[in-house]
């Protein structure tokens, strides 16, 4: 236990040390951590990360949110971006085998954006290859005392099975501070139903494959639409290949020009009516269908009314301090 079980990487120089002497005053007296760059594998010191295992039983992860990577730590990495939280995902998924579990810390943003194809794509990757059994929406500012204000979830799954059901736990409204930090106190519902994954007013769950089979229906025929444009352009190219060869009068060939640039336009407008129903089942955001929103149900004249008064209370307590100091 104490000599071959845990290993780490750690970017930060000073970090670094922090972490060899956290393992060491917990009776870990030879630390394997892996001191340089995880994504770009370019290493400042790999001397206590020797006869480490290509692949790991757990895997526990926070990786910096909001950073950016060069072309060179990209490299490994099939999906290329510069965000480096979607770099993070991909090194995880290399580091996993089969049946082995991660909990990783990310970002609302790698959760609910799909509006860039590696965030979309690495999403898939992760559901197809993983079984993400559980997401935990954090409270807004659980890392500001680390420098990090986003919001961010807990996200568990195992790899070697895809994902059909991803149960939900809900902790975004709780108010955190410096004096009023998350505590293991606030996960006790959370670890009492997460046995049967039940259902409460923190929690529920989602039907990934039933959402994926939906979404693949509503897309199919903008699908088919897009694949007969996509034919009808093949068909004018040829003939406006032939007008052309011909040498056809001029205002023929531009009409032909101008037909076969529209039937490519429908088909790209087709296709991309089609990709963004698709794409919309990797947002991953927790949205608490339990959770009830109060409506201001007052109109535009009782709001006027409530600041006029709000007005006339401040001025109150203004005439009130002042004639205190004068006297």
């Amino acid at each position: 236990l104490k000599h071959r079980t845990f290993y780490g990487r750690e970017k930060d120089n000073v970090v670094y040390p922090i972490g060899l002497a956290n393992l060491v005053l917990h009776g870990i007296d030879d630390p394997h951590i892996w001191h340089g760059n995880s994504l770009s594998d370019i290493a400042t010191y790999a001397g206590l990360f020797a006869g480490a295992p290509k692949f790991f039983d757990y895997v526990l992860m926070n990786p910096p949110f909001g950073g950016k990577e060069g072309k060179e730590a990209q490299t490994p990495y099939e999906y290329k971006t510069g965000a480096t939280q979607v770099l993070f995902v991909q090194n995880v998924l290399h580091s996993m085998k089969l049946g082995s579990r991660c909990g990783i810390v990310l970002d609302e943003g790698v959760l609910f954006r799909v509006d860039a194809e590696a965030f979309v794509q690495i999403k898939r990757k992760l559901l197809e290859e993983c079984d993400v059994y559980c997401i935990i929406s954090l409270p807004g500012g659980v890392f500001s005392s680390a420098g990090a204000g986003v919001k961010t979830n807990l996200v568990f799954f195992d790899k070697g099975n895809q994902t059909e059901r991803i149960w939900y736990y809900d902790l975004s409204d709780i108010k955190v501070g410096k004096k009023t930090p998350l505590t293991l106190a606030h996960f006790e519902e959370f670890f009492r139903l997460l046995p049967q994954r039940a259902d409460s007013e923190r929690s529920w769950t989602v039907d990934f494959a039933v959402r994926l089979q939906t979404a693949s229906a509503e897309a199919h025929p903008f699908r088919e639409k897009a694949a007969e444009f996509t034919a009808i352009a093949s068909k004018l190219d040829d003939e406006l290949a032939a007008l052309r060869k011909a040498k056809g009068p001029r205002e023929e060939i531009q009409i032909a020009q101008e037909r076969w640039k529209s039937a490519l336009r429908d088909a790209r407008e087709a296709d991309a009516k089609a990709a963004a129903i698709e794409n919309a089942v990797y947002d991953l955001k927790a949205v608490n269908p339990h959770r009830v929103v109060e409506e201001d149900k007052r109109t535009p004249l009782e709001i006027l009314q409530a600041i006029e008064e709000k007005g006339r209370e401040a001025d109150s307590a203004l005439a009130k301090l002042q004639t205190l100091l004068s006297s």
